[in-house]
């Protein structure tokens, strides 16, 4: 019997607890794609983790997802508006759905929202593919202001606004791109503006704001197709400014480390990283070893990943941008999110879902398999475009109507 519960004591000694975490908004709480979340499986079983559920409720888009505690919250498109969703975590039931604009965005990629909701304590905000932004209440979905990117000089672009909206401290930060000013900060309680880019006019493009500090001075990170840009926090006023020759559409999230910023676009460009000091940035290196389109690059110490067009899945020298391996035989174009040490990865095409070390030594997978049910609704030229989230010791994915949950906890 001592025997039996010194192996008992041994055996919950050795095993790593699960330490959960949230996913507040758009590539995680600091929009990063890297969760710090632990206990994940490190190797799934045949065909894949445990699916917890489907909804079939969510409409049809390609909004991501916000994940906190027991609730997640998306946006899609119905016949009659664009919705705000909140959905169990637990179920998948909807638990409210509310209307945020009458307009739907119509699109032969698809139609529906592209960006995902930001959670900020009781409040939920989030843009609509035609450029409405609201402020909801977490509980039952309440709006409790709307603005339209128009009223402040914005034009919506071609495949619509994509912009996960960021909000630091009273302020929501988004893009509304144009001459009034390419950046927009409102009141978070009031949606009153603060302030507008009168110095920077870039169009809009895909591409979702992040915060930084540099030299003590607190600024937002833009990218667009002309232009990378800093701008400060407390009243927009330009920072620096470094030339993009972007073509198209320009997508991925910018990367900050160590007062460096690195951007990359598909469509032929590349990727290109700077060195911040003074109005124009010291430029480190530009070369095409990273063309990612919109799956999005992950930087996990100094090395970055993701899918680079024409050349396949990809490990970059985030300090020198020299290619530390490259894979475009095992899985086609797709989306990637990172958690525990592990990549989690979708292509575009199939729907297939492939579990890989984060590591420089090459493409190691551990599992595989094929989101099932396919969606009814995505158009011909539409593919599984929504990224892979991760959160409190579960996967969501999305194809379009369909969100699906996967249980990838490591202890049961």
């Amino acid at each position: 019997m001592k025997d039996q519960f010194l192996l008992i004591v041994v055996m919950l000694c050795c095993v790593t607890p699960l330490k959960s975490q949230d996913w507040p908004g758009w590539r995680g709480a600091d929009r990063t794609d890297v969760s710090h979340e632990k206990g994940l499986l490190k190797e799934w079983p045949e065909g894949g983790p445990k699916q917890l559920w489907t909804s079939k409720k969510c409409g049809v888009g390609y909004s991501g997802f916000a994940v906190v505690k027991d609730s997640l919250y998306t946006m899609g498109g119905y016949a009659e508006s664009t919705k705000l969703i909140c959905l169990n975590t637990e179920t998948g039931d909807i638990r409210w759905r509310k209307d945020m604009s009458e307009n739907v965005l119509e699109n032969g990629w698809g139609d529906g929202p592209r960006g995902t909701p930001t959670v900020d304590g009781d409040f939920v905000y989030a843009m609509s593919g035609a450029g409405v932004l609201v402020c909801a209440k977490t509980s039952d979905g309440e709006i409790v202001w709307s603005a339209s990117m128009r009223d402040f000089g914005g034009r919506t672009p071609n495949w619509g606004y994509t912009e996960s909206v960021l909000v630091d401290g009273d302020q929501v930060i988004c893009t509304p791109g144009g001459r009034d000013g390419a950046i927009l900060a409102l009141n978070k309680t009031n949606g009153e503006k603060i302030w507008q880019t009168k110095d920077f006019t870039d169009a809009a493009d895909y591409s979702s704001l992040i915060v930084a500090v540099h030299n003590q001075q607190r600024q937002y990170i833009q990218l667009t197709q002309k232009s990378i840009v800093g701008v400060a926090a407390n009243n927009g006023s330009v920072l620096w400014k470094s030339s993009w020759p972007g073509r198209t559409a320009v997508v991925p999230t910018p990367i900050f480390k160590d007062g460096m910023v690195y951007v990359s676009s598909g469509y032929g460009v590349g990727c290109k990283l700077v060195e911040l000091g003074g109005k124009e940035p010291k430029e480190i290196y530009e070369n095409k070893t990273m063309k990612n389109q919109h799956g999005g690059v992950i930087l996990i110490e100094n090395h970055l990943y993701g899918y680079s067009d024409n050349v396949g899945w990809l490990c970059q020298n985030f300090q020198t941008g020299d290619t530390v391996w490259s894979d475009r035989r095992s899985l086609g174009k797709g989306a990637v999110a990172c958690a525990d040490g592990m990549l989690y990865c979708i292509s575009e095409d199939r729907g297939e879902v492939v579990l890989i070390e984060a590591s420089t030594k090459g493409w190691s997978e551990k599992g595989r398999f094929t989101l099932d049910p396919e969606s009814e609704y995505r158009p011909s030229r539409g593919k599984r475009w929504t990224h892979p989230t991760i959160a409190n010791g579960k996967l969501y994915l999305r194809d379009q109507e369909l969100v699906f949950c996967y249980d990838v906890k490591a202890n049961k």
